[in-house]
């Protein structure tokens, strides 16, 4: 997959601290920052899926449990 090169400004000290934390993790700081960002996003989505689940639900509009998704998958 081709990749691409994102630049960031940092004061030093922010520099310095992302540094030490993915020595830490045993992590590159591009893995580090890459991984953290994408999971932030993953989460960001998670919420909003499920809040939009919320406003379904008392709405009332009929919803479906797994099994019952399952099981209707299946016929």
């Amino acid at each position: 997959m081709p990749m691409t090169t994102i630049s960031l400004r940092l004061e030093e000290s922010d520099a310095a601290l992302i540094k030490e934390y993915a020595a830490m993790k045993r992590m590159s700081v591009s893995d580090l920052i890459r991984q953290t960002l994408l999971d932030r996003i993953a989460a960001e989505v998670d919420l909003h899926s499920y809040k939009k689940a919320v406003e379904q639900y008392r709405g009332g509009q009929e919803i479906y449990t797994h099994q019952e998704v399952g099981e209707r998958w299946r016929r």
